[in-house]
């Protein structure tokens, strides 16, 4: 029986050479679920699930819901015992990759490539990006900073202003140089830019004096 840990280091390295130009981040919060595997291609973006021998459905349905709110493409890697049955339960646009146990550990086959998810929009992956990979979109596209206002706002002002097709490329690029080691770093010199930002004098008002009537 194939578990989650036998599984996941092989299929990275048949994404790889399936896909080319890849990175992979594990277990990337979307929405209210938690995705297993985050592909990152160079202007899309696919989200698999793992389901082992070893795993159920009963979290599956939720999960899709998720998965199709986010990414460019979606997949769900299984195990032999899931192989026959998996088609019935993710979408018509879902690829699904079978694993099977060998003498020389796990074989991956494509049972159904991925087809363009019908549900996503860019104006939901842009929901992916930090603070500090906004600002960076900001910049390469000449925007204002905008260092007062909200996450939301930047990403409403980058979603009139930029090209929807660029965009997607420009949101992998920020996923492909994402560092977890420095991000709290890239975070906390952005928001010092903020604090330091010079307060606007207030003006001072005078007053006349009372005639004393």
């Amino acid at each position: 029986m194939l578990y989650d840990k036998d599984i996941r280091e092989p299929l990275f390295d048949f994404l790889e050479e399936k896909y080319g130009r890849i990175r992979i981040l594990e277990e990337k919060m979307t929405g209210t679920a938690r995705a297993d595997v985050l592909m990152i291609m160079p202007d899309s973006l696919c989200g698999i699930e793992i389901k082992s021998d070893a795993d159920s459905y009963a979290r599956l349905k939720r999960q899709v819901k998720n998965y199709d709110i986010y990414y460019d493409f979606n997949m769900v890697a299984v195990g032999s015992r899931h192989a026959s049955h998996i088609e019935e339960h993710v979408p018509d646009h879902w690829g699904i990759i079978t694993i099977d146990e060998t003498e020389e550990g796990a074989d991956f086959y494509i049972l159904r490539s991925f087809k363009k998810n019908p549900n996503v929009s860019v104006e939901n992956k842009i929901n992916i990006l930090w603070r500090p990979e906004l600002a960076h979109i900001q910049e390469l596209n000449g925007l204002p900073v905008y260092k007062q206002k909200s996450k939301a706002f930047v990403r409403e002002k980058i979603l009139l202003s930029v090209d929807k097709e660029l965009l997607n490329k420009q949101i992998s690029d920020e996923l492909f140089e994402r560092d977890y080691n420095t991000i709290a770093e890239r975070i906390n010199a952005y928001r010092k830019g903020i604090s330091q930002k010079p307060r606007r004098k207030r003006r001072k008002t005078k007053y006349k004096k009372s005639s004393g009537i």
